[in-house]
């Protein structure tokens, strides 16, 4: 077998893809040299490594089975390029981070900032998915960091502590549920889900998980309306449109400058660890290993 880079990619962006045309396009190869890469690899082996279709192409078992080498190899080769780019000017580094809704939008700006500020030569590539997506997408090789919620099982990975994540019920003091609350700090999801809420898009993690949770309960939110971050579904409760569970850290943040209330609750899923997950610490490129180690929440003395 001789594959060279260019096929491993190229494989690599069209089985994540889903399509010859787009992984194509990633690889800067003309959609004819691409096909014709593919079928190669397939008569050099013997056995087909994608099923096309309509829709677009999945992997077969062979495929999914290169794939997995393929991820191996271009990780490798990435790390070399680290190992080596202090002796060669130009090169830059790129990190894959697969993170949750909370610590994308609460945690992760802050903490990246001051990295990347140190780091001029990396590139970070951050996208938001579900906590056990993450944790699958990490084993894949998908990504080299990711930000998970403790409630997922993170076995075979190597897990640091990041930041501790509540999510909280916000609403306007003017909202009926607020005057049932009176002076109470806490409750029951179930007991807020006869409301109409605020929430974040479909496509968003926390919108996922708080759906997961209600259907566990037998219940489907009512959405008045659905944003794409998290200060709107903020301003949008406070204007007493509707409920929204939300980070603790959102909430307290946008009291500064708008009249919003929130209760804790008490449902044991609503407070939530996160944690920082790799496959092996070690096997990181160099600034992979210090971006772990920029995240972790400093030790006090």
């Amino acid at each position: 077998m001789r594959f060279d880079l260019t096929d491993l990619r190229l494989f690599l962006h069209v089985a994540e893809s889903g399509s010859i045309t787009s992984g194509a396009e990633q690889s800067h190869l003309a959609l004819a040299s691409a096909s014709a890469r593919i079928r190669g690899m397939e008569e050099m082996l013997g056995v087909p490594l994608l099923e096309r279709g309509r829709r677009g192409v999945e992997t077969t078992e062979a495929g999914r089975t290169l794939l997995h080498h393929a991820r191996m190899i271009t990780q490798q080769m990435e790390k070399m390029r680290a190992d080596l780019g202090e002796y060669a000017s130009g090169l830059k580094g790129h990190i894959r981070v697969l993170c949750n809704t909370s610590a994308l939008a609460e945690f992760l700006p802050d903490a990246l900032a001051g990295f990347m500020a140190a780091h001029p030569q990396v590139n970070i590539d951050l996208e938001e998915r579900l906590s056990y997506e993450i944790v699958q997408g990490i084993k894949d090789g998908l990504a080299d960091i990711g930000v998970i919620a403790d409630s997922v099982d993170s076995t075979g990975l190597e897990t640091f502590p990041f930041r501790d994540d509540r999510l909280v019920l916000a609403m306007a003091p003017g909202h009926p549920l607020a005057a049932q609350l009176k002076r109470k700090r806490s409750m029951a999801f179930t007991d807020a889900l006869g409301y109409d809420f605020i929430g974040l898009a479909g496509d968003s993690a926390l919108h996922k998980y708080i759906a997961g949770h209600a259907a566990r309960l037998g219940k489907r939110l009512v959405y008045r309306v659905r944003l794409r971050s998290l200060d709107a579904v903020c301003r949008m409760a406070a204007s007493g449109a509707g409920l929204a569970v939300l980070p603790e850290s959102a909430v307290l943040r946008s009291r500064d400058v708008m009249a919003i209330r929130h209760v804790q609750l008490t449902d044991p899923w609503a407070v939530r660890k996160l944690l920082i997950c790799v496959r092996h610490y070690a096997d990181l490129p160099g600034y992979a290993r210090e971006l772990v180690d920029a995240l972790r929440p400093a030790v006090p003395d």
